[in-house]
């Protein structure tokens, strides 16, 4: 197997939850201790290198720069690297923004920098390491414009035991909406669904969803939406019909969005070739009391 090359000096900008997941992780992987630069020298010290004086540091001496901080921080951190990067600076940099692509960094490609966006598809919840167990075969939206920043991109996701997934600059957005469909749309459905068993006298909503969440996850993830099963694939409108009547009743703040996923569901259904009874759309369309 062949073992992933070392860097010279990685530095990071950003103290953040995922800065310190990829410090944890890059640490090892960086000849020279890690250099880093945040707003607060104190938590720049906690990731386990050397706090740089500024941003003109990193600039010099480091061969890999990651720029770890927020989405909307993004634009105006790469430009205050721009405007201290050498002139003949060929550094390799990076964010791990998922929304954003090439364009944020463009600022630093034309001041001679190799960039890429590298963006691990998982949750940062503040225990680096337990994000660095997580990274081990985790997938990684890598966007570059060149073949030799892709290298470079595909060397530190390799580092981190991710995998590299190529994604087009352009489908940037698409990707993103999809994650976040996936992830924070599924917070969501749990909420909701754990305060309607709630209110039905269930007094530990999680553990009773928990097998059966967890089942038709896995199936979902092997199967699609072939491991559908319920009352919408069967066309029980009686039933559906009695969960709109319960949650406009019980738990009103739920019915829009399960006559959302209702109708949702119904649409895939119809895609592919099933009939679907024209009294069960009406039905998701409307309040049961209408």
């Amino acid at each position: 197997m062949t073992k992933t090359p070392r860097f010279h000096r990685i530095g990071i900008v950003g103290t953040g939850r995922v800065a310190r997941a990829l410090a944890l992780g890059l640490a090892d992987w960086s000849d020279l201790p890690l250099l880093v630069w945040g707003r607060s020298r104190e938590r720049a010290e906690q990731l386990g290198g050397e706090a740089a004086q500024n941003m003109a540091q990193l600039a010099e001496v480091c061969d890999v720069i990651a720029l770890a901080v927020s989405d909307d921080a993004l634009n105006s951190v790469a430009g205050e690297l721009a405007a201290v990067w050498p002139e003949h600076g060929a550094g390799f940099v990076f964010h791990v923004s998922g929304r954003s692509g090439l364009a944020s960094l463009e600022v630093l490609a034309l001041r001679g920098a190799k960039t890429a966006a590298i963006h691990p598809a998982m949750t940062f919840t503040g225990d680096p390491a337990a994000e660095l167990r997580r990274m081990a075969g985790a997938r990684f939206a890598v966007t570059a414009a060149q073949v030799e920043t892709a290298v470079i991109a595909h060397r530190l996701v390799a580092a981190l035991g991710g995998v590299a997934v190529d994604i087009a600059e352009a489908q940037r957005p698409l990707y993103h909406a999809a994650l976040c469909h996936a992830a924070n749309h599924l917070v969501t459905l749990m909420a909701g669904s754990m305060e309607a068993l709630a209110n039905a006298g269930v007094a530990d909503g999680a553990a009773l969803l928990a097998p059966l969440v967890r089942a038709a996850l896995e199936n979902s993830l092997t199967m699609g939406f072939g491991a559908l099963s319920g009352p919408l694939l069967r066309g029980d409108s009686e039933t559906i019909s009695g969960h709109l009547t319960a949650l406009e009743r019980d738990c009103p703040g739920l019915l829009g969005p399960y006559r959302a996923m209702g109708s949702a569901t119904l649409d895939a259904l119809e895609h592919g070739g099933r009939e679907v009874a024209a009294d069960m759309r009406a039905m998701l369309r409307q309040s049961p009391s209408e």
